[in-house]
């Protein structure tokens, strides 16, 4: 199976570009996939634990699986906003 993978922010600067196409097996949990992003973009590594989650555009767990055609969104932690 197919899913997109969108990068924000540090990531995509980290990566290079906004979006990966990326092949899994059918049924991967988006665990897997990250972990699979991550070992292909070792800069990545450091940031692997406070990656926010998200797949068709609603937050979800790593233990989630993933489906043909799946749009997957790795977001970095945001901070700042009033004092």
């Amino acid at each position: 199976m197919r899913v997109q993978v969108k990068l924000f922010a540090s990531y995509r600067e980290i990566v290079g570009v906004r979006q990966l196409a990326w092949t899994l097996k059918d049924g991967e949990t988006l665990g897997a996939l990250v972990d699979a992003v991550v070992d292909a973009y070792p800069r990545l590594r450091g940031h692997r634990d406070t990656m926010f989650l998200a797949v068709n555009r609603a937050y979800a767990q790593p233990d989630v699986a993933l489906r043909d055609g799946d749009e997957v969104a790795l977001l970095p932690p945001v901070s700042g906003g009033l004092e």
